[in-house]
């Protein structure tokens, strides 16, 4: 794992289509709610005068994060917290923007010990903070088979969550519960079968799912949302960068939902869903990196950037 800022490659996904947005907003400080390896915080700094406080549950993470801006001085600070956790993290008032980029960071990726590759051979952990919750090796060994199927398809939308699921499932009843990434992969491939030809690891849907359910990603977006946009001044901007479409459905639905859009069913004679439009959606459509980023860093062509404006 990377020891210092210097050492870093992360390559920060639409960068300058953030700070553009964020420009717009009204206030002193922006709260980078996912700060990983400060990239969207290191552009702000540098192409506004806000203040930034970035979050992060990887203590790592917020090491090499706060080495890296710590030429910013007390522009910058550093909270170790999920950012599910906004409302008691971030004390701070006149906040102009909230960004969060939901990928999981190059370093988090490319570090063997944290489990979330299947390129690899490491403990089956797969948890953003590795002092909090079960691992993923626990997960699959403590869930019956119908709920880690269930897993499977919903988090990975994975076609053949069943058959997988009963694999897994024998090789704890077999006492032999899965350990590692390397077992967990090999166990995928023989159950579904690798096509010739295939660009894309038959385990891919696999660790997405189980990485998602570890850490309750789904869920602490949608708890996510309607915080920052509370905490955001009136003409404060929220800005959220996706990687996958479950991702990117929440945020859609929560910036229609809080664009006043009803969700009722067509046929309710009056609104009951409380629908208020707290929020005007800047990004009809998702902001999608250039054909440029796309070529020089491949881990940004599934990015979808999704703003929004707070009106009241």
């Amino acid at each position: 794992m990377q020891s210092s800022s210097a050492e870093f490659t992360h390559q920060t996904v639409l960068r300058d289509e953030v700070v553009e947005y964020v420009r717009q907003g009204r206030g002193s400080t922006v709260i980078d709610a996912t700060l990983g390896l400060g990239g969207h915080s290191e552009a702000i700094l540098e192409a506004t005068e806000f203040n930034v406080t970035g979050i992060d549950q990887d203590a790592a993470a917020i090491e090499i994060a706060s080495e890296r801006l710590a030429r910013f001085g007390d522009r910058f600070q550093a909270v170790n917290a999920n950012f599910g956790e906004l409302g008691d993290a971030v004390v701070e008032a006149d906040i102009a923007a909230i960004i969060a980029d939901l990928g999981v960071s190059s370093m988090q990726l490319d570090d063997a010990t944290r489990g979330f590759s299947f390129r690899t051979s490491a403990p089956l952990d797969m948890r953003m903070n590795k002092n909090e919750g079960m691992t993923a090796a626990e997960l699959l060994q403590s869930s019956t088979e119908a709920e880690i199927a269930d897993i499977l398809y919903y988090y990975g939308e994975e076609r053949r969550s069943r058959k997988i699921a009963r694999w897994i499932t024998e090789k704890n009843e077999a006492g032999e519960p899965l350990k590692t990434t390397d077992e967990l992969a090999k166990l995928v491939e023989r159950a579904i079968g690798k096509k010739p030809g295939d660009k894309i690891h038959p385990a891919t849907r696999t660790f997405q799912a189980v990485r998602i359910a570890v850490n309750r990603e789904l869920d602490v977006l949608r708890e996510f949302i309607p915080a920052a946009v509370e905490k955001i001044n009136p003409g404060g901007i929220l800005a959220i960068i996706s990687f996958h479409s479950l991702e990117d459905r929440i945020v859609k639905q929560a910036f229609q939902r809080l664009s006043g859009k009803c969700s009722c069913p067509p046929r309710f004679p009056k609104c009951m869903c409380g629908a208020v439009k707290e929020i005007e959606s800047l990004t009809k459509k998702p902001i999608l990196p250039s054909e440029g980023e796309q070529e020089q860093n491949p881990r940004s062509r599934s990015a979808k950037l999704r703003v929004g404006r707070r009106l009241i």
